[in-house]
């Protein structure tokens, strides 16, 4: 049976082509990512959902009164896209309760920190300010709260004296690119067991 993979995209969408890459490799197995969803017309992920031949959708939402129209739009989408796992890979909106209830334990979301440290935006300039040695990013499913759910994966990466917030995120970045696909790859090959506030793989 083939896990049909939604991606959620704000920009550019390298973590997006992580995953694209991965899944054409088959190291993310028996997989195809079915739909890329953005928020923004001109995220250049879009594009490369389309030089993958991956159907690739804009939900404009300026063209919805409200939150909850625009998260039934959302919906629809995935729905029409047969979708099994929701990956938000640098989407810049906080989904509402239906849809997170919808896909309960099957939306997951890369960031650029060690959670809970440095949680919303901006994550590297905080691990920055704060004089922190150690940050990374993290792989966690998404639940109603700000970067809280369950922590499936986290990869650490030194902070340098000489980083400025540029630097330290193309270092963070590098790993993002390494556990969103082993994440997904857990997933896939159903070794994810979320119990409480804990993910174990088994």
């Amino acid at each position: 049976m083939t896990l049909n993979i939604a991606v959620l995209i704000s920009g550019r969408g390298s973590n997006l082509q992580s995953i694209i890459d991965n899944v054409e490799s088959g190291y993310i197995p028996n997989a195809n990512v079915s739909v890329v969803i953005s928020d923004n017309k001109d995220a250049y992920g879009l594009k490369r959902a389309m030089n993958h031949g991956i159907n690739a959708v804009f939900i404009d939402p300026a063209a919805y009164q409200s939150k909850e129209d625009l998260d039934n739009a959302l919906l629809d989408v995935l729905a029409r896209s047969s979708t099994d796992v929701l990956l938000l890979a640098g989407f810049m909106r906080i989904l509402g309760s239906d849809v997170i209830n919808a896909y309960s334990n099957r939306i997951m979301n890369i960031h650029p920190a060690l959670l809970p440290s440095f949680k919303g935006l901006h994550a590297q300039k905080q691990a920055l300010d704060y004089g922190v040695k150690i940050t990374g990013c993290t792989v966690h499913f998404v639940d109603e709260g700000m970067d809280s759910g369950p922590i499936i994966l986290q990869k650490s990466v030194p902070v340098l004296d000489s980083d400025t917030e540029e630097s330290l995120s193309e270092r963070i970045l590098a790993q993002e690119h390494i556990i969103f696909p082993e994440a997904v790859k857990l997933f896939a090959e159903g070794r994810l067991y979320v119990k409480g506030r804990r993910v174990h793989i088994l």
